[in-house]
């Protein structure tokens, strides 16, 4: 029998009084880190070195120095953690409430999410959906070494970060046919109307504890074959004013545009000398660079990268751009974008000379790709 009592100590809310004080920006803004290539590959090496955990997990997280002790973050609501298997070993059953971008840094093996297996390369993306029951085998001869990119310390702001180490099959609360989704049984005798002429509804609680589902599945993005389509996107030419990328979508997502529903995941080429337009937006973003070197600059500040280096190259709302040296530069991009739609918050100012738009509920903006191309 479960318990589920817990001992909470006894505490009083107060008031804050803000009678008159003007709203300011009280933001602590996270500045740009780097993480190079030699210090991933140390810790890389590091790990390796480790005995073989009894869960078969060896990995760090990458931790901004401003991440709160009880959400370590490379970005406020994203966490980036390296997971290092060796030839021949796999990790137990984990399920957690959060969703993950998975990217394959070096070797290949394959993952089961969800009953699904995924085989995957170096150089290959992949989501996992919240809560599905996942496990990583390496059955190749190469080291394999990956980063995941999650929600979780946001969920730990939260105090609503759920981890399961393994875990039993997950129990539906219930089992029905789509002939019995609209069964009236399953819905309140006063049903869902109307309470105003703009649209505002009343809705009962059987709709509260069972609303619409959308399926969530593990979707597979192959770098064989990305970069042959990716690499089509030169033809743009300098001129071009927009970035040459890819989205990785899940349609699950809707109108956000994401892999999951917090991040979305580009994948970008560079062609070599090429100056992005600064533009700012409040999503925060982490770049891995895994060919090619460039530059930086984010609110005036220059940072040199390369091939290898993972960086928080755009704090929430700070002014920044890229720029490739004398090699192409190939690059994936995840950025907490979706979840600011979802929000209603994502401002976004992709010209300084114009205002910034509020994505998702206003207008956006537009490129000069058809002139380019």
């Amino acid at each position: 029998m479960h318990d589920f009592r817990k001992q909470f100590t006894d505490m009083r809310g107060r008031f804050e009084d803000r009678t008159g004080k003007t709203a300011t920006d009280e933001n602590t803004y996270w500045p740009p880190i780097v993480v190079t290539r030699a210090e991933i590959d140390a810790e890389v090496e590091r790990l390796a070195s480790l005995p073989a955990p009894a869960n078969g997990r060896r990995e760090s997280l990458i931790v901004h120095p401003l991440a709160e002790s009880n959400s370590p973050g490379m970005a406020p609501g994203i966490q980036v953690k390296l997971s290092v298997l060796k030839p021949g070993e796999k990790s137990a059953p984990f399920r957690h409430n959060a969703t993950e971008v998975n990217f394959c840094i070096r070797g290949g093996g394959h993952c089961v999410v969800a009953g699904r297996r995924i085989d995957f390369a170096q150089y290959d993306v992949w989501n996992h959906p919240s809560y599905a029951i996942h496990t990583h085998v390496n059955d190749t001869r190469d080291l394999q070494v990956r980063l995941t990119y999650s929600n979780v310390p946001l969920l730990q702001h939260m105090q609503v970060y759920l981890p399961e180490e393994n875990p039993s099959p997950a129990l539906h609360a219930l089992e029905r046919d789509a002939a019995e989704v609209d069964d009236p049984r399953r819905k309140s005798p006063f049903g869902m109307f109307a309470i105003s002429d703009d649209g505002g509804l009343l809705m009962p609680y059987e709709t509260l504890i069972n609303p619409k589902t959308v399926e969530s599945r593990a979707l597979h993005f192959p770098w064989a074959k990305v970069k042959p389509e990716l690499d089509k996107l030169e033809a743009l030419g300098k001129d071009y004013i927009g970035r040459r990328l890819y989205m990785y979508y899940n349609p699950m997502t809707g109108r956000t545009n994401g892999i999951t529903p917090s991040f979305f995941a580009t994948m970008t080429i560079r062609p070599p000398k090429i100056v992005d337009k600064p533009h700012r937006h409040v999503s925060a973003a982490i770049n891995y660079y895994f060919h090619g070197s460039g530059y930086s600059t984010v609110a005036g500040n220059r940072y040199e990268w390369a091939a290898g280096d993972l960086m928080l190259s755009a704090p929430g709302w700070a002014v920044h751009n890229h720029a490739s040296h004398d090699e192409y530069v190939y690059e994936l991009t995840v950025q907490d974008q979706p979840l600011n739609i979802y929000m209603e918050s994502l401002l976004w100012q992709e010209d300084l000379k114009h205002p910034a738009a509020l994505l998702g509920a206003e207008l956006g903006f537009a490129t000069n790709r058809k002139a380019a191309a």
